[in-house]
């Protein structure tokens, strides 16, 4: 079954770091192809994206890796991309939204990123023809970002969404209880899959006095660069040097706020901005690096953060959302988000003293043993699928 339609192309609005769009086209046309019979090719899935899978952000990473994982078990999983306007589209991509994911075939597990759905309640119509998953990387109104009548709408809209579904996959236990505190959902509905890891090898840092730091996060409010460079200018007495690796086209005044930030307190010569860079030479920075930093106001999960622990570099960053549990105990320090006088403390603390981050990067490689693969991610990815499956078929029967 081949279905295709044409959806109008739309400004992109800026203001928000949960919008992970791509640049508005044309006429893009928004394919999904699956047999309606494929008796030799089980199982399988489709999984829906608002937009481009290759966004470099990482939401759009867990999808993919996901995605190729379950691909490796042996599922036959197809793509369709729900449109790139999510989470503030209009009627008329909305509609054309729910009229791509209906064309997946009755019985076919649908598997739909939070970025859409929680702005599309009206996918609680497709439940009742196939399972229906939600992935929920965070909950949308929590964008910092946000006025607070886009939040309230976001929230309401979220909470109908989830309610319809059969199966809810966040990517931590934390996204997990907020769920079920501010949203309603049964906590006996929600998998926990938190995202994978790559074994990699130890970063050997530098080794010229200087203290090479690095943050890795799309250029958006949440991620709190304005925090980490005021806690940086108080630290010029300190050879240290900053790269930040991130997206800077998703939220144009933030990214201008950066620029003007490091301009106002002379850093220039000892920030490095350098946008979104490829995962080749993501790694190359982790390896050059002696500590990671991020200043989050709120993460679902980090994982930037599980990439420094796995590099064995150790951390600063924050207590906000996730990060408590993402970052293992004595693998680095957390202070309270939105406060750059503790964030600087923090920081000094670690670039003055080579023998404590020695010891928490010793920490961080010991944990990082105990991380899970990309594989064993997707494993219980699969069974949040077919446990969805069950309940869907269960309910269908009672009906």
């Amino acid at each position: 079954m081949n279905i295709r339609t044409e959806t109008p192309s739309v400004s992109r609005e800026e203001g928000s770091e949960l919008r992970r769009a791509r640049p508005a086209v044309t006429a893009l046309p928004q394919r999904i192809e699956i047999p309606s019979k494929c008796p030799s090719i089980k199982p399988h899935l489709a999984f829906g994206v608002p937009g481009d899978l290759a966004t470099p952000t990482g939401g759009y990473g867990y999808d993919r890796r996901i995605i190729q994982e379950l691909r490796h078990l042996g599922w036959r999983v197809e793509v369709a991309d729900v449109g790139d306007n999510f989470p503030f589209p209009n009627a008329a991509q909305r509609a054309t939204a729910l009229a791509i994911l209906s064309a997946v075939p009755p019985g076919y597990p649908l598997v739909l990123d939070g970025l859409a759905f929680g702005a599309l309640p009206e996918a609680a119509t497709l439940r009742f023809r196939r399972p229906l998953i939600a992935l929920v990387h965070q909950p949308l109104a929590l964008d910092p970002a946000l006025g607070p009548a886009q939040a309230d709408t976001l929230r309401e809209t979220e909470r109908v969404a989830l309610s319809a579904a059969a199966r809810v996959v966040v990517t931590s236990d934390a996204t997990a209880r907020l769920l079920t505190a501010q949203y309603g959902v049964p906590s006996g509905r929600i998998s926990v899959v938190r995202p994978g890891n790559d074994r990699v090898a130890p970063a050997p840092g530098s080794n010229d006095g200087v203290v090479r730091l690095l943050a890795v996060g799309s250029v958006v409010p949440v991620k709190g660069y304005d925090v980490l460079i005021a806690a940086l200018a108080t630290l010029t007495d300190l050879a240290w040097r900053l790269t930040i690796a991130g997206d800077r086209t998703r939220n144009s005044a933030a990214a201008a706020q950066l620029d003007a930030d490091i301009a106002a307190h002379g850093l220039g010569d000892r920030v490095t901005v350098l946008g979104a860079v490829p995962p080749v030479r993501i790694n190359e920075l982790f390896s050059a690096s002696d500590l990671f930093v991020l200043a989050s106001r709120f993460e679902g999960y980090g994982m930037a953060l599980t990439e420094a622990i796995a590099h064995g570099v150790p951390v600063v960053s924050t207590t906000a959302g996730a990060i408590p549990h993402t970052v293992p105990a004595g693998t680095g320090l957390l202070v309270p988000p939105d406060d750059a006088a503790a964030l600087a403390q923090a920081l000094r603390r670690l670039i003055a003293d080579p023998a404590q981050r020695r010891r928490l990067g010793a920490n961080a490689l010991a944990a990082a043993a105990r991380l899970p693969t990309w594989r064993d991610s997707a494993r219980l990815f699969v069974d949040a699928v077919e446990t969805a499956g069950a309940m869907s078929g269960s309910a269908q029967k009672s009906a």
